[in-house]
């Protein structure tokens, strides 16, 4: 009976392995999707001709209006029978979204209109998917293990998006010319972003489930959910990033109308921009997920939380390629830390059972935030009259929302795991050295090693 038992447990645990590898493909592919279609929606609507008002609420009010289809994940969960088919459905609707967003272009003056339609319906689907993707990795992943395999997963997905980005960037370039032929360029690059979402649902098709059944007792309001927020460790997580990502959006909706049209940037060299923070988070992201194994998600969150609202605010200084480069591979770097944590610490603050209705209410109040955010910001753009160019008031305005969020929340939040102790200094050195070339520098100066020893 034991060695039953015990064979059932092997071939449990070679479908997990065999199942993570099979991870691993899906995301790269489905990043490929990313990096060569959604990354150039708002490019696209400017192509099309959207007013700033416009941008705002492409850039936010797909991902909002998303988020509020996730408080039925359970139900879809138990409509589609389990997590695989309801995250492979979604998926396959999501990447065939590219179809209606690619024939947008022949719609006339409503095509903009049109665009933020099909890109709700795109994000809606990619974001019904989440909470039943979140639980199920969260069953295969071990607790002590997911820094690290979610590091590894995304410098594997990261590399993919900034490979994806260059090609999308190089086919806009190749393409640029009168509207029509530019048009070929977007519509090439979302016919390959179809194809690479059709080759990550085959990947997930092939992954393995384990048995699940959500349980009624698992289930909780979304209005108890608010009520106990501020007295929960995760509640209070959700709070800040809902801040957070409000004052990221009063912002992020508009640094690509301020490089294609006030900086006038061409698209490769938008590209390229934009490429730098993608490999400078490929290049951190392991790193950082071995620190939040072994220091814990809430310090490296804290950590990157802090470091963050310096990004928008550099944006000020110059409009010099080098400079945006520069900016952009300290963002990567930054993000990279702040995504990692936050995905270990909404799995580490909750139940498996729990999980699924945990991720979709976040997604539900960040989805709202960033739909405010970025309707704010539309507003100050429009009435901006304090910088040369429109949009640099509000890259203030979310550097200093960024810190405030920050200083009110993080020190709120605390570990739940077991882990060593360290102090924020050594965090950033430890990070920083241990990354590819930078820690071949760090070797060749003796004092930095001395001081972090010291320390």
């Amino acid at each position: 009976m034991n060695g039953g038992n015990g064979w059932t447990d092997r071939r449990k645990d070679y479908r997990v392995r065999k199942s993570l590898r099979y991870s691993v493909f899906d995301g790269a592919f489905a990043a490929v999707m990313i990096g060569l279609g959604e990354s150039f929606f708002v490019a696209y609507s400017l192509f099309l001709k959207a007013t700033t008002l416009q941008v705002g609420l492409l850039s936010s009010l797909p991902q909002g209006l998303g988020s509020l289809f996730q408080i039925f994940s359970n139900r879809l969960i138990r409509a589609f029978g389990s997590r695989k088919r309801l995250v492979v459905t979604a998926a396959l609707l999501q990447g065939l979204m590219y179809v209606p967003v690619a024939m947008v272009f022949f719609l006339g003056e409503f095509r903009v209109r049109h665009l933020i339609l099909f890109a709700c319906l795109y994000w809606t689907f990619g974001m019904i998917l989440g909470p039943a993707w979140n639980s199920w990795m969260g069953d295969l992943v071990s607790e002590d293990r997911r820094g690290a395999y979610f590091g590894r997963r995304s410098k594997i997905t990261g590399t993919a998006t900034f490979a994806a980005v260059l090609a999308a960037g190089y086919i806009l370039q190749q393409f640029a010319g009168s509207d029509r032929t530019q048009y070929i360029g977007f519509l090439l690059i979302f016919l390959l972003a179809l194809a690479s979402r059709v080759v990550s649902v085959m990947f997930l098709l092939k992954q393995y489930e384990p048995v699940y059944a959500v349980p009624r007792e698992a289930e909780f309001g979304l209005l108890a959910f608010l009520q106990q927020a501020m007295f929960r460790n995760y509640g209070r997580f959700v709070l800040y990033l809902a801040l957070m990502n409000l004052a990221v959006f009063l912002s992020a909706p508009f640094f690509t109308p301020y490089m294609l049209q006030d900086l006038r940037l061409s698209y490769l060299t938008f590209t390229v921009v934009n490429a730098a923070a993608i490999i400078a988070k490929v290049l951190s992201i392991p790193v950082w997920g071995h620190a939040a194994d072994r220091f814990g998600a809430r310090r490296v969150l804290s950590l990157a939380g802090f470091l963050m609202p310096l990004v928008p605010i550099l944006w000020l200084l110059s409009g010099a390629v080098l400079w945006l480069i520069a900016i952009q591979v300290y963002s990567g770097f930054v993000w990279g830390g702040f995504e990692i944590a936050s995905l270990s610490f909404i799995f580490n603050t909750t139940t498996a059972q729990k999980r699924a209705t945990c991720v979709a209410y976040y997604n539900l109040i960040n989805g709202l935030s960033l739909v405010i955010g970025a309707l704010l910001g539309s507003t100050i753009v429009r009435l901006n009259t304090v910088f040369w160019s429109k949009y640099l008031l509000v890259f203030l305005l979310s550097g200093l929302l960024r810190i405030a969020a920050s200083i009110v929340f993080l020190p709120m939040l605390r570990e739940v795991r077991d882990v060593e102790t360290i102090g924020y200094s050594r965090l950033f050195l430890k990070v920083v050295t241990s990354m590819p070339a930078v820690g071949l520098v760090y070797e060749l100066i003796p004092f930095l090693r001395k001081k972090e020893q010291e320390e």
